[in-house]
Formats: structure tokens, C-alpha cells, sequence
């Protein structure tokens, strides 16, 4: 499968089959994530891997009952004074740092057969508290990893003309 195919085959999973992960493929997967790009390569991430217990708690500061389904939740983190900031406004990158490594890892997942989703709808603090962070860490994006149980629930995927979001001046 080239890139285009693996792009174009990912999808938002939100139906999984309660069956292990492969510890294998779950390092293959932070592997991956751990080499994204970061803006000067400050890398102010962490992720952390929920199974169990930890995963059911930190699943109560979302609405979505499916996520707890999955095997896995990767807590996606990111530390705002370990993050580069632009000079001009002192804007933070730790969200983009942290949305490029995200996407490493699940197109990385897709490659391995496995479904996730992005959850950003969480409540940020309470999370925060269930994984003892500290105040200049924040988790930015639970993601549920596993294999995919329903396909016929997934969402359809519509995508905007190219004319409307490529614009060559």
C-alpha cells in the first residue's frame, strides 16, 4: 500500500472488538509517533498507554461510551514550557507538535490493521488530575486504539472539492 492508499483507507473507528493489541504493534505504533517533526525539535510530548483500569477512569471525562471498548487509549500529552514558542507573538506549537506526532500514529495504526479516533471532547482537567500531570502538562487527545468490530457504523467521509481548500496564486 503507498501513502495515498493509507491516507485515503484511515478512518475514525468508533466500534471496536474488545481483543489485545499486540505489544508489538502498540511500540511500532509510539515509534512512529515519537519521530514526527516538532518546531525545533523540542518534542514536547508524552504519551501515555491506558489499559484497564486507568483507561475505564479516564474514559469518565468523555461522553463517548464506545472509546471504553477499545483495548487501548493512547493519552496523547504535551508540556507547554518544554514547547517552542514563536518569538513575533509567543505563540505555543505544543498543540501542533502534538497533532503531527497524533497523525504518525494513527496512520501508523491503520498500517497495522488497527482503528483509532481522535477524541478532543474530554474534560482536559479531570484527566489531567486521573494521570497525576503536572500544571504545565495537558492531555490534548485521547486516542482509542483496537481492531475495528462494525465497519457499517462508520461515518461517511465526505471531503471538500480541492477547488475550495487549494488555491494556487
Amino acid at each position: 500500500m503507498n501513502f495515498q492508499e493509507l491516507v485515503n483507507s484511515r478512518r475514525s473507528v468508533r466500534s471496536f472488538k474488545t481483543d489485545d493489541v499486540e505489544q508489538e504493534k502498540i511500540e511500532y505504533i509510539l515509534s512512529c509517533a515519537v519521530m514526527a517533526p516538532s518546531a525545533c525539535n523540542r518534542q514536547p510530548w508524552k504519551f501515555i498507554v491506558l489499559k484497564g483500569d486507568m483507561k475505564e477512569k479516564v474514559c469518565s471525562t468523555h461522553k463517548f461510551t464506545w472509546a471504553s471498548d477499545a483495548p487501548v487509549i493512547v493519552a496523547v500529552c504535551v508540556n507547554h514550557t518544554e514547547s517552542w514558542h514563536r518569538g513575533y507573538d509567543n505563540k505555543d506549537h505544543a498543540d501542533i507538535d502534538a497533532a503531527i506526532a497524533t497523525e504518525h500514529l494513527v496512520l501508523a495504526a491503520a498500517e497495522q490493521g488497527l482503528g483509532t479516533c481522535w477524541i478532543c471532547s474530554f474534560n482536559a482537567a479531570e484527566c489531567a488530575g486521573i494521570l497525576n500531570l503536572n500544571p504545565d502538562e495537558e492531555v490534548v487527545a485521547l486516542i482509542p486504539v483496537g481492531y475495528e468490530k462494525d465497519a457499517s457504523i462508520r461515518r461517511v467521509n465526505t471531503k471538500k472539492e480541492r477547488s475550495e481548500v487549494i488555491i494556487n496564486e
